[in-house]
């Protein structure tokens, strides 16, 4: 009912303005009268309204018509830029993959010398297992450049190889690691203690893994890195442990601890053990490391001290001549003096001690160290004389 009134009110009002409207003329004494009927105005107002809205339709079409032509142009434009991006790519990749070879083969040389430093000697049968899982690990993007350029597919297969070499090298470096950690619970030492400050005494030249000083690590080969640092901190610091008998004597005149001193008779801390042989015995390096001291000492007469790097030295005092000098290098098994009974001595015997961080321990455990700990030490001792063959690798001074 709302609707059709206001229908109805329109059209009255469009009749009230559209009436019919009677115009006069005068010429010459004459009058003339011209009529426009309500029905004409009705049609020129319509047909001016519809030629409006026929413009407006026009321009609003042009309008988005240009709106788009616009966005075409833009994407295409968008579109040419990409591709000359990509062209720009292509043609670094293409001049540069001469260097990214040369890169890609030296990074394999240093893993494979790693391989076979760490791990032992490669199998073919190995190369070509890790060959196809090399194929099954090429990315989407490897796999299109390898389509655009026939050439990278070796580099591809390469790099992918290199990160199979990694991962396996690096649960190589952990099993060692956790074996030479335990090696050295069995001294009863704390092997976290023992390579706290070991990278204190670290340098050498830098030698990059990678001629753009830009390039990141892969994350793989950083993790490698690490696990190489540790187990190589590790088993380093089992070589400088004691474990070579300083005579061939097996016999033990006095252990280490509480005693009745020989010389007074009272209760006196024994910080050593003693072992009793012939005048002249050879007295052997229980470790290698470096004489500190080489020469007569108050209590303990002649006497070598030979530091093994981490707080560890060992003391061999009563000698009766000395065969080194202070800050000689020496190897275990290497003969430090011969056996005698200089300084506060009733006879002739030596005198060992193995001091931790200038604190006496007892020498025992470390002189009865089990097969197995000595054949963990043996190959860490194998893998520290082993030289590197490679052009490159990590330095240390």
């Amino acid at each position: 009912m709302h609707k059709q009134n206001t229908g109805t009110g329109f059209k009255a009002r469009l009749d009230h303005m559209f009436t019919d409207r009677e115009f006069f003329m005068r010429s010459h004494g004459q009058v003339r009268f011209i009529t426009i009927s309500a029905i004409l105005q009705k049609r020129v107002f319509y047909s001016v309204i519809a030629a409006l809205a026929f413009w407006l339709l026009i321009t609003l079409a042009m309008m988005v018509n240009q709106l788009t032509v616009t966005g075409e142009r833009m994407a295409l434009a968008q579109k040419e830029a990409e591709v000359n991006s990509t062209e720009s790519r292509v043609a670094d990749y293409k001049a540069s993959i001469d260097d990214v070879a040369a890169d890609l083969q030296q990074r394999q040389d240093i893993l494979d010398q790693m391989t076979e430093q760490f791990v032992g000697e490669q199998s073919e049968a190995a190369d070509s297992s890790e060959q196809k899982q090399a194929d099954e690990q090429l990315s989407e993007n490897t796999r299109k450049i390898s389509r655009a350029f026939p050439e990278a597919v070796h580099l591809a297969k390469l790099e992918a190889r290199q990160i199979i070499f990694a991962r396996r090298l690096t649960m190589a470096a952990i099993r060692r690691t956790e074996q030479a950690a335990e090696a050295i619970r069995k001294f009863g030492l704390n092997p976290d203690k023992l390579t706290k400050n070991s990278v204190d005494a670290m340098g050498g030249p830098l030698i990059p893994f990678f001629k753009q000083q830009d390039q990141q690590l892969h994350p793989t080969l950083e993790r490698l890195n690490l696990a190489l640092q540790r187990m190589d901190a590790l088993e380093r610091t089992l070589i400088a442990i004691p474990s070579g008998k300083p005579s061939s004597t097996g016999m033990i005149s006095s252990s280490y601890g509480y005693r009745r001193d020989p010389f007074t008779g009272g209760g006196a801390m024994h910080s050593g053990m003693d072992f009793k042989g012939p005048h002249g015995q050879p007295i052997l390096a229980a470790a290698g490391g470096k004489v500190t001291h080489a020469g007569w000492k108050s209590g303990y007469g002649k006497t070598v001290e030979v530091t093994h790097g981490n707080g560890l030295m060992t003391r061999y005092a009563h000698l009766s001549k000395i065969g080194v000098t202070t800050g000689q290098k020496v190897e275990q098994g290497l003969q430090l003096g011969a056996m005698g009974s200089t300084g506060r001595s009733t006879g002739t015997h030596l005198h060992f001690e193995v001091r931790m961080n200038g604190r006496a321990i007892n020498p025992r455990p470390f002189l009865e160290a089990n097969t197995d700990v000595l054949k963990i030490k043996a190959i860490a001792r194998q893998r520290a004389k082993t030289p590197s063959r490679g052009k490159s690798g990590p330095g240390r001074g």
